[in-house]
């Protein structure tokens, strides 16, 4: 490979997007705070022992710039630095909106 073919290769691998950050997508249950949001990320696993399917819950707290989701939305979150003391992930897309009845 020539220098050039070489720095091309190197600049096509820089665009891809991170993998080693997790993505999850669940449902806004607050969004009481300013630029934050609650969501819950609902997972099933299989038990062990009993071969049955268990489902977990666990909330995490969500960086939303412009205050723009409501709760009852079903939005995608992904791993980020460190925003502040309890905040890890930031808002990706918003996947469903809540439309009440």
């Amino acid at each position: 490979m020539t220098e050039s073919t070489q720095q091309g290769a190197d600049a096509e691998a820089h665009k891809k997007p991170h993998s080693f950050r997790r993505k999850m997508v669940g449902k806004v249950v607050s969004a009481k705070m300013k630029k934050t949001i609650v969501v819950e990320v609902v997972t099933h696993s299989k038990d062990p022992l009993y071969g049955k399917y268990v489902r977990s819950r666990s909330r995490y707290k969500a960086h939303d710039e412009k205050n723009q989701f409501k709760a009852g939305d079903q939005v995608e979150i992904q791993e980020h630095r460190p925003i502040s003391r309890d905040k890890r992930f930031i808002v990706i897309r918003l996947v469903k909106k809540f439309v009440e009845e």
